[in-house]
């Protein structure tokens, strides 16, 4: 049972490493992606029911927040999922440093994304272009367009920062 720990935590990096990818090229949060990394978090703390009880009452306290939260408008609802799957694999304070390197990771993103407001818009990138310079074409078009940041790379750093601290 020693191995299920290491290998679904490296599943779960990889997952969130898919998810921030994922969340810039399309700014969308897939439903299987969250099951799944709930999933692995129950796996990698089924030899402790107390624990994980303990992190299901705290991933479902967070998901009433968070839900409050979706319902102002403040957060997307695939930022919440992604946010409470995880608090699934994790204690209580897995969940507390979840939210606030998210929380960091966030407003680094913010700033990122507001000092990239001031860069001159790129002309069209053609076939054959740079990742760097086809990711930063579109990404200044969302400006342009006021669309929201992908914060799923926040929430994915967060995540793999937690799941380090947890330990393989």
């Amino acid at each position: 049972m020693s191995w299920i720990v290491p290998i679904a935590s490296i599943l779960e990096i990889l997952l969130l490493l898919y998810v921030a990818t994922l969340d810039v090229a399309t700014r969308l949060i897939r439903n299987e992606i969250c099951l799944a990394l709930a999933l692995l978090g129950i796996a990698s703390q089924i030899a402790s029911p107390m624990q994980l009880a303990e992190s299901l009452i705290s991933a479902a306290l967070l998901f009433l927040l968070l839900f409050f939260i979706y319902t102002r408008g403040w957060m997307g609802g695939g930022d919440v999922k992604l946010l409470v799957a995880l608090a699934v694999g994790l204690p209580l304070t897995g969940i507390v440093e979840l939210l606030t390197v998210t929380a960091l990771a966030g407003g680094v993103l913010a700033l990122m994304h507001l000092l990239m407001r001031n860069l001159p818009y790129p002309k069209m990138a053609p076939a054959g272009s740079s990742f760097a310079r086809r990711v930063y074409a579109v990404e200044r078009w969302r400006h342009l367009r006021h669309a929201p940041l992908p914060y799923g790379v926040a929430i994915a750093c967060g995540g793999i920062w937690a799941i380090f601290s947890r330990g393989f």
